[in-house]
């Protein structure tokens, strides 16, 4: 008779994709921060968010705070927000780590993360939004869901790969769904924007936020090959590429929007 062979054990979620579970770990360790020192769990205000590290073009561009364009994405509005995004956040991340390995989740959810917060805070620069009496305001970033896209956008292009060890037609599938995952919720977002300017609900998507995040993710993904069913000195070599030409491209971003000119209504406002 043959010798028995050892069973496997199978690897705990955790071990297959820790960065995916150490992301969701801290959003979710940061909003019980949050609820812990008196924030409301369905409905913080913009102080509230502000003070636990959301992003606004005004703290950005007038106080010096840049280091709100990575915090704002670890920030949540309420239990709803942050279990959405949590949600989604898993799902596209226990897809991508295999692809893309730990520390290509991690720099793909902050790259794309501080690029959809870079676009938002250039949009809000530009087009800001003001009350009846004129007075100007900044609206409060805060989510992960920038970072989402753009895990979104960089899944999009890696399973487009022949080097996967993957049936086509299950290839094809994955990427359908993720390509769908992304419009639908494009457009949804998208849609409730507009609503909103009609109806006033009071519900704002920064869909900015979204674009920027999901080209970033398009971008970041289009020098990768997938780990799977590539060599790792390739792949090693290419995800370096991928996070020194992303971070070169939004470093020259940041520096744009810091000496971009806001409208001349602005200036006025800010000056008076």
């Amino acid at each position: 008779m043959p010798p028995p062979q050892a069973v496997r054990r199978p690897r705990p979620g955790w071990a297959t994709a820790p960065a995916t579970y150490l992301l969701v770990g801290i959003n979710c360790a940061v909003f019980l921060a949050m609820v812990a020192n008196g924030v409301s769990i369905g409905s913080p205000t913009t102080g509230q968010l502000m003070h636990f590290g959301a992003n606004n073009a005004g703290s950005v561009l007038i106080n010096g705070e840049w280091w709100r364009i990575v915090s704002a994405m670890f920030v949540h509005v309420g239990i709803l927000h942050l279990a959405t995004n949590m949600w989604c956040l898993w799902n596209l991340g226990l897809l991508a780590e295999p692809l893309m390995g730990s520390a290509g989740v991690l720099a793909v959810y902050i790259l794309t993360g501080a690029a959809g917060n870079l676009l938002s805070t250039d949009i809000n620069w530009l087009f800001p939004i003001r009350d009846g009496a004129g007075g100007v305001f900044f609206p409060a970033g805060a989510g992960a869901s920038g970072a989402v896209f753009g895990i979104a956008g960089a899944l999009i292009v890696l399973l487009k790969s022949n080097r996967l060890p993957v049936p086509p037609f299950e290839l094809k599938k994955l990427r359908k769904s993720v390509i769908y995952f992304a419009a639908l919720n494009l457009v949804l977002g998208l849609s409730i924007s507009g609503g909103n300017l009609f109806l006033h609900s009071g519900l704002n998507i920064d869909n900015m936020a979204h674009l920027g995040g999901f080209a970033c993710g398009l971008l970041f993904a289009a020098p990768m090959v997938p780990r799977l069913g590539s060599p790792r000195s390739v792949f090693q070599a290419r995800l370096r590429a991928a996070v020194g030409i992303v971070a070169g491209l939004l470093v020259l971003f940041g520096f744009y929007i810091a000496h971009v000119t806001p409208p001349a209504g602005l200036i006025k406002f800010l000056n008076s």
